[in-house]
């Protein structure tokens, strides 16, 4: 199973999981656009130094614009992270402040798949990026789910 020093040092819980790297390091795109399926450039609701991309305009960067944005592509808010037939789900994670640091998308074994920063993708569980004080991406706070397509 692939592993990453660099990954284990940001999020210390990773060290006990089972997780696995899936990709190879790169700049090109983030969580945000990783959870909605595309891996060809960064996703954010407000624009800083580079272009990002919104697919909505005119949005800031709480909790419910994630959740009106992915609303855009069809996702609902739904109760939890279980597996539901027919359906894709991503989660939505929050800091200590409460404001949005992280996505993950499910896989269709109910694990999930995340792009960390600049580094790698990797499979894990939802916990395993969890923690807070520097050394992960907060809780999970919401979760949507779509029909696959």
């Amino acid at each position: 199973m692939n592993k990453s020093i660099k990954l284990e040092l940001t999020f210390q819980s990773l060290k006990k999981s089972n997780y696995c790297v899936t990709s190879k390091i790169t700049p090109v795109y983030n969580c945000i656009a990783w959870a909605a399926g595309e891996n060809d450039r960064w996703w954010w609701p407000i624009p800083y130094e580079a272009p990002y991309y919104w697919p909505e305009s005119g949005k800031d960067e709480l909790l419910e614009d994630f959740i009106s944005g992915f609303g855009t592509l069809g996702y609902i808010s739904c109760e939890n992270g279980d597996i539901e037939e027919g359906y894709e789900k991503v989660a939505i994670y929050v800091d200590e402040d409460g404001e949005v640091s992280h996505m993950a998308r499910q896989l269709d074994t109910g694990l999930w798949t995340s792009k960390c920063g600049r580094l790698e993708d990797i499979q894990h569980n939802l916990e395993d990026l969890e923690g807070g004080d520097g050394y992960g991406y907060g809780k999970v706070s919401h979760f949507m789910k779509r029909k696959k397509r």
